[in-house]
Formats: structure tokens, sequence, C-alpha cells
């Protein structure tokens, strides 16, 4: 197969990039790096049938693949917030363009729409059928509303021009080739933790979230691409339910670190609850196969190396620094 992923160079197109490389399949790296870095690819780029491309998915392009996998939008409250006309624009734009090539070409397209679709939600847990309890002109709507849109665009291509659409709701991910900045709870908390900073928890701590780990949904991803007769949406997660409070308390443990917890104070529409039901995805063969703590163990490695490589870096900025103030 000749595959696009748009979003490509971030924390999970990289993953997805280099899984479809080693199953063999020719892979095009669509990335204009907002929020994605060409760090996470960078080890792809020896592979032939590897191919980078730096684009921005609202505007139209032409490239010949049979399957496309539309990732392209920043997902963190912090980086979908920075810019929220560009994060909107990136979701129902980035959808017509993906949903063109593939009318034009007729290729497969996977929307990586969101479990954000359900807002704060009022059912627990959410089945795909749940329409959602969103705020539309919220601080978080340029995301929530941005990928709803992406959604009905996706709908209405598929009854009526046919296009061969699959939508995949994502639930909470995370794992290696995330930031350091990434803003989404487990990498702040570990980060926080391995920095021996105070853990953040916004609100009482007491709101749930299910987290998957990088590799599940990757697998995730892929069963429902190749499963035929299908479009979705179809939501993808690990249905173990945990407190946040619970996760900070666990990460600190693990890290064996000495940071505090503080609590501050809840932002504008957080989900109280986040939970999903999988039995949809569940009758394609697939389920979550990674644990909680193993999970974690191996992310907090990831960031671990990652923050002593950061570090490494500014202790030469400051040597060639020192050597610039020597120099008569």
């Amino acid at each position: 197969m000749r595959i696009l992923v748009t979003g490509g160079a971030g924390f999970i197109g990289s993953h997805l990039c280099e899984r479809l490389i080693k199953e063999k399949n020719e892979v095009i790296c669509m990335d204009n790096y907002f929020t994605g870095t060409k760090k996470n690819i960078a080890h792809l780029l020896h592979y032939d049938n590897f191919e980078l491309i730096r684009h921005n998915v609202t505007i139209p392009y032409q490239i010949e693949v049979d399957q496309i996998y539309n990732l392209s939008c920043p997902a963190s409250p912090v980086h979908y917030q920075r810019d929220p006309i560009r994060t909107i624009n990136t979701s129902v734009l980035g959808a017509i363009n993906a949903l063109e090539l593939a009318l034009k070409t007729g290729s497969k397209v996977l929307q990586a729409s969101t479990s954000e679709i359900y807002g704060n939600p009022l059912e627990h847990p959410q089945k795909e059928n749940y329409w959602g309890n969103v705020n539309p002109v919220g601080i978080r709507s340029c995301y929530d509303e941005g990928k709803r849109c992406a959604e009905t665009l996706f709908m209405d291509y598929h009854r009526q021009r046919g296009v061969d659409i699959r939508i995949v709701r994502i639930f909470n991910t995370y794992g290696s080739n995330m930031a350091l900045d990434d803003g989404r709870v487990i990498s702040n908390f570990i980060v926080q933790a391995l920095k021996g900073e105070d853990l953040t928890i916004y609100g009482d701590g007491q709101q749930t979230r299910s987290f998957q780990y990088i590799s599940d949904l990757i697998k995730g991803m892929i069963t429902v691409m190749k499963t035929s007769n299908i479009t979705g949406p179809i939501n993808i997660g690990n249905p173990s339910e945990y407190t946040i409070l619970e996760i900070a308390e666990k990460i600190i443990k693990l890290t064996s670190s000495e940071s505090k917890i503080v609590f501050l104070p809840l932002p504008q529409d957080d989900p109280l609850h986040r939970q999903p039901d999988i039995m949809f995805i569940k009758q394609l063969g697939w389920q979550p196969k990674v644990e909680l703590e193993e999970g974690l163990i191996l992310t907090i490695d990831y960031f671990r190396r990652l923050i002593k490589k950061k570090n490494s870096y500014i202790c030469i900025e400051n040597i060639f620094k020192d050597d610039k103030k020597a120099i008569p």
C-alpha cells in the first residue's frame, strides 16, 4: 500500500508511520511541525519506503495514495488553545482536503477523531451512539466542535459521494514521542515528578480518565482501516478507569519522587468523567493489551532519557557561553 499519514511527525502519527513501514508499506509523512517534530521520525528517514513532506493540510494537495490517515490537529489543550482559529481550520479544512484527495484517488481515508466529541458526558461509559454534551462557545470548542464537524464531513462525503471512510474516536493515549511540554495529564505528571516539582491537579482530583498505551492505539487504528464495510465512529481506548489523583500518586511512586501534589481550579468545560465503551471494536478482534503500570514505566523511562538529553544540551550551551566570555 501507498499510505499518507497527515500529522505524521506528531506523537501518534510517528508511531503509526513506523508501524506501517515495518508492514512494508510505502509511507508518506506530511506535517508542518506546528506540534510535531522531525525528531520523532528522524530514525525513519533512512528507509527507502518512507517519504517526508512539509505541508499545511489546510492547503489542498495532490498525491497518489491507496490509504489516508488524517491525524493533523493539535490534541493537547495547551496546544489547541494557543491558536484556536488555526485549530478549527486544521480540523475542518484538513478533513475536506483529505476527503477530496480520497475522492479523486479512490483511496480509503481514516479520520482520527477524539473522545472530546462527547464533551462533559452525561452518559457513562460513552458509547458511539451517544451524541455528547459539548459547549459550542467555550475555550475547548475550537477542538471539540472542529472534530465534530470533521466527523460530519466524513459521513457526508461517504453518503453523498461514496468515499470509503473510517472514523475512530481516540481516548486518552500516552507513550514515547510525547513532548516535554505536551500538556496532557500523564506527561505533565511524569515531567513534574522527574524534576522534583509539585504535581498540579486541576480540580479535586476525583475526575476520571481512561488511559491507553500508544502501541494499543496504533493496532486499533490499523485494525479499523483494514476492516471492510464499516464507517464508524468507533471508540478506541482502554476502559480501565482511574481518578486523576490515583494517577498522580502512582506516578510519584513509580518515579520514586519526593514531589507533592497541589490542587488548582478546574478549567472551563473540563470533563468530569471519561471512559470508552469498546464493545464495537472488540468485535473486530481488538482489545488493549498494555496495563497502566507497564505503560507508565515505559513512558517514565522515555521522559527520563529526554530530560537527561535536554540537560546535556543546556550544559554544553553554558560551556560555550563561558568560553565566549573568557575570550579577551
